[in-house]
């Protein structure tokens, strides 16, 4: 027993890829309309200042760091490596003052340190008086 099929027309089994094109091409193009603006920094920006003021007036414990190895802690200087022993009888909130000036790998170590990943840390900015 044969069983005849129709014939298959090379025409029909052509996939169109002209729409896909056109719809990656507009994609692209609205793409590149959005990620491609400027963007505009407000004149009036201010960034934050801090200024030394007695570490009583602070939320304790705060960790003021002012370079790798110039590290306070509650005004007291303390080691990267001595603060696990500084920090045994706080709570698990430490605050951290860091300049505003300082280099952004400064406070990315400081966060990876081994004792401030398991707590849970506050940045702390200081308001400028009116001379400043």
């Amino acid at each position: 027993m044969s069983l005849r099929l129709p014939a298959r027309h090379p025409d029909r089994l052509r996939i169109d890829t002209s729409l896909a094109i056109v719809n990656i091409v507009l994609l692209l193009i609205f793409f590149f309309l959005v990620a491609g603006q400027e963007t505009r920094i407000p004149r009036d920006l201010r960034l934050a200042q801090t200024s030394r003021i007695a570490p009583a007036a602070l939320p304790s414990p705060i960790l003021e760091i002012r370079s790798d190895e110039d590290w306070l802690l509650d005004g007291k200087p303390v080691s990267p490596e001595l603060l696990p022993a500084a920090l045994a009888g706080s709570d698990e909130v430490v605050h951290l003052m860091i300049d505003r000036d300082a280099k952004a790998n400064l406070l990315i170590a400081a966060l990876g340190h081994p004792e401030l990943v398991r707590r849970e840390v506050r940045l702390v900015t200081l308001r400028a008086g009116p001379n400043q």
